[in-house]
């Protein structure tokens, strides 16, 4: 008899630590200043399960005792909660985000450089055209017989040829607009400091120079060109394993 009451506070504490290691479905709402944020990345670091807020800044995911939530919005700044059982019994999360900081576009002002029309080959051009085509109405023409020409024509050869000029240099100022990001941007754009002093535990001085060391991984390249949030914390959090040890 005395072995089943010794027992029995053991099967009890056996069966609350199931409980707490089983994953709870939680219901939230992200908010602004009172107003709903809809399309809000929500990512469970610990389990790697993500889910979108939908309009009405709702959203619902897993999670367990001793998770991290990660709260990511392209207008705000990246909220983090841990979870414990409070949140888990809390029937409507309740998540306020801070409007991150504007910051300005660096502006540029260069002095105009003075036009000479002597040297302007446009407006040479256009003189030569003008010329071309008052000789082509003073050229007599002889009725009923078509030379090939179009009457007060200009040379269509050559404005094809600035045509398709002009059309490669528009796409050659695409090409040199589009923004080249490197992998220590897009590490400090995707995590705030909070993340690498926080979950990282690096020191503020540090935090460029591990930058750096992820950025010399070849894998850094490939989180260029196809990037998350989560997958660039998963990242992060593989190297700094390896920085500490350096």
């Amino acid at each position: 008899m005395t072995k089943i009451y010794l027992s029995l506070p053991l099967l009890f504490f056996a069966v609350q630590s199931s409980f707490s290691q089983t994953e709870k479905l939680i219901n939230g709402t992200v908010l602004y200043e009172k107003f709903p944020v809809g399309k809000v990345e929500v990512a469970n670091f610990s389990s790697k399960k993500t889910t979108i807020t939908n309009a009405s800044g709702e959203f619902s995911i897993l999670v367990k005792a001793g998770d991290e939530l990660f709260f990511v919005s392209k207008n705000h700044d990246i909220k983090k909660i841990m979870v414990n059982q409070k949140t888990i019994n809390n029937k409507n999360l309740i998540i306020s985000l801070t409007l991150k900081p504007e910051e300005l576009k660096e502006v540029v002002i260069t002095k105009m450089p003075s036009i000479q029309l002597s040297t302007d080959k446009g407006y040479e051009q256009g003189k030569l055209d003008q010329l071309a085509l008052e000789k082509a109405v003073r050229k007599p023409k002889i009725l009923g017989i078509n030379n090939g020409t179009i009457e007060n024509g200009m040379d269509l050869m050559r404005i094809g040829g600035m045509i398709i000029g002009l059309f490669a240099k528009e796409k050659e100022k695409i090409k040199k607009t589009v923004p080249e990001i490197d992998f220590t941007a897009l590490a400090k754009s995707s995590c705030d400091k909070k993340f690498y002093l926080e979950n990282l535990k690096l020191k503020p001085d540090e935090i460029d120079l591990f930058l750096q060391f992820c950025d010399a991984d070849p894998k850094s390249k490939l989180l260029i060109e196809h990037h998350n949030v989560l997958s660039i914390m998963d990242f992060l959090s593989a190297k700094n394993i390896e920085f500490k040890k350096l």
